[in-house]
């Protein structure tokens, strides 16, 4: 959208046979292309109107159109290069994982600690109420499990447990009580959920699921292969002094965004010797990717609108095994991205307790900013990369505090093409 301005333009301005005051208003589209062309409702989108290239400016075009006073849309179309997609042969691609490999397994869970911080653990004998909240004050998505009678650790409670706590709940009625949450607590959802998933024995007895942990020893390239295997998002570092494990001590919460953080601390400065790292991500290929038209795909792109349900975003994270769902216009251009974390912006106002297919995806994610939030920090919600960018930018960026995935889109617009992952890095990287 834009809006003209009079007083800029007026002495070059001219009036149409219908007595239309008309501006030239200029465009600029610094994103290259073969061939750039514009339209918008100011010539009621019958009419692609070509861009020329700057002298001196290759990637950038701009064209003047004839524009009415008043506010406008406009879209500019692009036809890119036919460059030849980059090669790499596999004995690169092997070379590559094997000098990684060799790098994780020779630096141990030591290296994650950070000097000072700190871990919260929570007692499986909480009230599931009690839990949810602590974890929204808190600012985090989950949490290891401590259990007083067994004097160990026995889990990690999670975003997700409490997407399946609301989504199990709500399907006894349309709202959610108070009282439900409050006599249900982390043990007993966690042996329901056993039920649920049929993990019992031949006498109908929940097996007891053990927790996949780390010792401050083990070497990274094990960590990242555990959370890997099992599907987790954080392994737990645990210490004990004692040979039989008693008196654990839980040092940090090793994740692949830590493990990944070495990895480009090490390789950033010798990137060169290593081609598969300067490669675009759409080369490897790299990601999850939207189909394109004739294309086709083992599952859908999972994306909403804003004014989807609650509801459905929770139904699809839990159906389609995502992390996250991009949040996009009716253009598929990125607004936002909805998280499993996000769950727990719902302790705010006790808004669980209200019917979740009445509540919009814009309105859960307001529940998580505070009004007086700088559109900076906002902005920060979601992290983009375009199709073009190198795997070792991705890596970078990946590996920032608190960021699991990166969502591509097309440059200038930002439509969604797709998400890359942590796991997904990973996965390529390990082989």
């Amino acid at each position: 959208m834009f809006a003209s301005d009079m007083n800029s333009v007026r002495e070059a301005s001219r009036v149409t046979t219908a007595g239309m005051m008309l501006f030239p208003i200029q465009f600029t589209w610094p994103y290259g292309g073969r061939s750039v062309f514009i339209s918008g409702s100011f010539n009621r989108w019958a009419e692609l109107v070509p861009m020329s290239q700057v002298e001196g400016a290759p990637n950038v075009f701009q064209a003047v159109c004839a524009v009415s006073h008043g506010c406008h849309e406009h879209r500019i179309s692009a036809v890119t290069l036919n460059q030849a997609v980059p090669r790499i042969s596999e004995e690169d691609v092997q070379a590559c994982r094997h000098r990684i490999s060799v790098f994780l397994a020779a630096h141990t869970a030591y290296e994650l600690l950070p000097e000072s911080g700190k871990v919260v653990a929570l007692d499986v004998n909480l009230p599931v109420k009690q839990a949810f909240h602590i974890l929204s004050e808190q600012g985090i998505a989950l949490a290891p499990l401590w259990d007083n009678c067994k004097g160990k650790f026995v889990g990690v409670l999670s975003a997700s447990d409490f997407i399946l706590i609301l989504r199990e709940l709500g399907n006894h009625g349309s709202n959610l009580t108070e009282e439900e949450l409050e006599t249900h607590t982390i043990s007993a959802w966690k042996e329901g959920k056993a039920y649920m998933n049929r993990q019992v024995d031949g006498h109908g007895r929940p097996i007891p699921k053990h927790l996949i942990y780390a010792g401050p020893c083990d070497n990274l390239k094990d960590i990242a292969l555990k959370i890997l295997q099992s599907g987790v998002a954080i392994v737990p570092v645990i210490h004990s002094s004692s040979e039989d494990g008693s008196f654990p001590q839980l040092l940090h919460l090793a994740s692949l965004s830590g493990i990944l953080k070495c990895l480009c601390r090490y390789f950033k400065h010798c990137s060169g010797s290593l081609p598969v790292l300067q490669l675009p991500i759409y080369a490897i290929p790299l990601g999850t990717w939207v189909p394109r038209i004739g294309e086709s795909s083992s599952r859908p792109f999972a994306m909403l609108r804003p004014t989807a349900s609650l509801s459905s975003a929770l139904n699809m994270l839990v159906q389609a095994r995502v992390s996250s769902i991009p949040i996009v216009d009716d253009n598929d251009s990125l607004l936002d991205i909805y998280s499993r974390s996000d769950i727990t912006a719902l302790a705010k106002g006790r808004a669980y307790t209200h019917n979740l297919n009445e509540m919009t995806i814009y309105q859960a994610l307001q529940l998580g900013q505070d009004s007086n939030t700088p559109y900076e920090m906002r902005s920060q919600r979601y992290q983009m990369c375009l199709r073009t960018d190198t795997l070792l930018k991705v890596m970078e960026q990946l590996a920032n505090p608190g960021v699991r995935r990166l969502v591509i889109v097309e440059a200038g617009s930002n439509r969604v093409e797709g998400v890359v992952s942590l796991t997904d890095v990973f996965r390529f990287l390990l082989g």
